[in-house]
């Protein structure tokens, strides 16, 4: 496989082609139902079509994206060692009702483990970029490094009650955003110091677990062993919130 180093550019090539139409989209209404609330919009569908074809076009490697794709959990284990995983709208209900919490989100998994991450979001005016070998890239937004004593913590929608009241007991500050990209962007860029999520596809958490660990900071699965495709969610931060937040999981599982 040609170095993550070098891909990153094919990575970002590919996301540059989409952002226009990520932008002009905005609003898009609810086209494809998914079940338990979830669509998806055109905007959506086009995205990825346009990411596969110029991904695969660039490298040659194959191209796994949320809205064509039944792939996550155990099912990772029927995958090539190396892949793009693509959520061309990740935040859809966000970027739906014209909230801009959202973004595109690419990375590259090699032996099942994240080596390129591409977090886009057109809308804030940032963008994350990360790979093995190289420092993390961060444009837009505060560069404020972490910051343990706020303790803000992105926490999914779906996160059990019970887990998000013991966090806010804890002294730790729950923040809901409705996009898990952006919470792990988020803490890659030090506005917030933990993420915690039981999402089991990897198109949603592979991009932040990779940004978070080069900025510093910590990802594993809510049971604390390395984030591979497979895992079923995401805990990460500094290393005191991530250690704190394992703990509250745990006691919940």
């Amino acid at each position: 496989m040609t170095q993550p180093r070098e891909l990153v550019a094919f990575a970002e090539a590919a996301v540059d082609q989409v952002e226009e139409l990520f932008r002009s989209g905005l609003g898009a209404p609810p086209a494809h139902f998914k079940g338990e609330g979830d669509f998806a919009t055109e905007v959506d569908l086009q995205i990825e079509q346009q990411l596969r074809l110029h991904l695969t076009q660039l490298t040659g490697i194959e191209v796994y994206g949320e809205e064509s794709t039944s792939f996550g959990g155990d099912d990772a284990a029927e995958f090539g060692s190396t892949m793009w995983v693509v959520d061309p709208i990740d935040g859809t209900a966000n970027y739906s009702a014209g909230n801009p919490l959202c973004g595109i989100l690419v990375s590259l998994i090699h032996e099942g483990a994240p080596v390129v991450a591409v977090a886009d979001f057109p809308l804030l005016g940032r963008r994350l970029v990360a790979a093995d070998g190289m420092q993390l890239r961060s444009i837009g937004g505060p560069a404020t490094g972490f910051d343990e004593a706020r303790g803000h913590v992105g926490c999914s929608s779906h996160l059990p009650t019970d887990i998000f009241h013991e966090i806010r007991e804890t002294g730790l500050r729950p923040r809901m955003t409705g996009s898990v990209g952006v919470d792990s962007a988020f803490v890659a860029q030090g506005v917030f110091d933990g993420v915690v999520n039981f999402s089991p596809h990897p198109w949603d958490n592979a991009a932040g677990a990779l940004l978070i660990k080069a900025a510093g900071g910590i990802a594993t699965d809510p049971e604390g062993n390395e984030w591979t495709p497979s895992s079923r969610g995401l805990v990460a931060g500094t290393p005191q919130v991530h250690a704190a937040l394992l703990d509250i999981v745990a006691r919940h599982r």
